[in-house]
């Protein structure tokens, strides 16, 4: 069985060590194009390098990220090791660099994409997968909720919106705006796009809430994964949309950095709703499906993940609580 499982899964890992492959390719090309501009164009040197002289940098740089990244996308393993550590040693470098001086926020950004991105086309390119049920543990395992008391479930399900929002729609965004500050990034937003930014974090904080109050009262359970609901929720926003709680949490967040004037936070969200929806939803609908089995499967058919169907949502009375 585990034999067929295997062979089953081959052309999949195939493609993924591909997906790999094409990114490194891209990476080298990008490289290479930057450094074709900054030896044409000043201007690119100094928003990326500051102060630091590019020959210092080039005889290093070329042959580990340029020529390290084309060889890994030829499907050279040990070249994967060599472009990714370097990637990210670059990227801690710019950063402490950018920092210090003010100088080369822009060097410094690119160097963070890259090095996720480096990371995670290395993993996939020498395990053929990335292993993110590794992710799911402690409070983000999938395990049902220990209590069905609605009080206490409404009590946890507060105390967890206030612990998660804080942390990733106020902390994090806060210490993101204050690199941007410190990096010369920060772009001063016009007023009516702060005001949009209010207006779309009031909207989609009121779908959180609604979200993580549906849970709660018709699943007997909580937003968190460690306290998840004991029945499938297909009313309140769940009639709408599968997922109405992370695309709330895509728009609070890039709406957050609408109304903090960082374009940085904007690009924080979306790339944590991109890498949400890639690495955990997939555990997430897995976990649904071998807990709810076909009820979740027919849930799944009449109801899109990302786009709201409002044309198969359950009629007002369907929605009343009837406890």
């Amino acid at each position: 069985m585990n034999r067929h499982l295997t062979e089953a899964n081959k052309p999949k890992k195939r493609l993924r060590i591909f997906h790999g492959r094409m990114y490194f390719a891209l990476q080298a090309l990008a490289g290479a194009a930057w450094w074709l501009g900054t030896a044409m164009i000043p201007g690119v040197a100094s928003a990326t390098l500051g102060g630091i002289n590019p020959l210092l940098i080039a005889f290093v740089d070329i042959p580990l990220f340029v020529i390290g990244s084309a060889l890994a996308a030829l499907n050279f393993r040990w070249a994967v090791w060599i472009a990714t550590a370097w990637t990210v040693i670059v990227a801690l470098g710019m950063v402490i660099y950018a920092t210090a001086t003010t100088e080369a926020g822009l060097g410094a950004v690119l160097m963070i994409l890259a090095a996720l991105g480096s990371l995670l086309a290395g993993v996939l390119m020498i395990f053929g997968r990335i292993p993110s049920e590794k992710l799911l543990i402690g409070p983000f395992a999938f395990h049902s909720s220990h209590t069905r008391i609605r009080s206490r479930l409404q009590m946890r399900t507060t105390l967890q919106i206030v612990v998660f929002w804080g942390v990733f729609l106020v902390i994090i965004p806060v210490i993101i705006n204050a690199f941007e500050d410190r990096w010369n990034l920060a772009y001063k937003f016009p007023i009516l796009i702060v005001v949009v930014g209010f207006a779309l974090l009031a909207f989609s904080s009121v779908i959180g809430v609604w979200s993580a109050r549906a849970i709660a009262n018709f699943g007997s359970g909580t937003p968190l994964p460690s306290q998840m609901a004991h029945h499938l929720v297909s009313r309140g926003p769940y009639a709408f949309v599968r997922n109405p709680m992370a695309i709330a949490g895509v728009i609070q967040g890039m709406a957050m950095g609408l109304l903090i004037g960082s374009w940085l936070v904007v690009v924080y969200a979306l790339i944590g709703s991109l890498l949400w929806n890639w690495l955990i939803r997939p555990h997430e609908e897995t976990d649904l499906i071998e807990r709810f089995g076909d009820e979740y499967r027919d849930y799944a058919k009449r109801v899109r993940c990302w786009w709201p169907t409002f044309s198969t949502a359950e009629s007002d009375t369907d929605l009343v609580d009837e406890d």
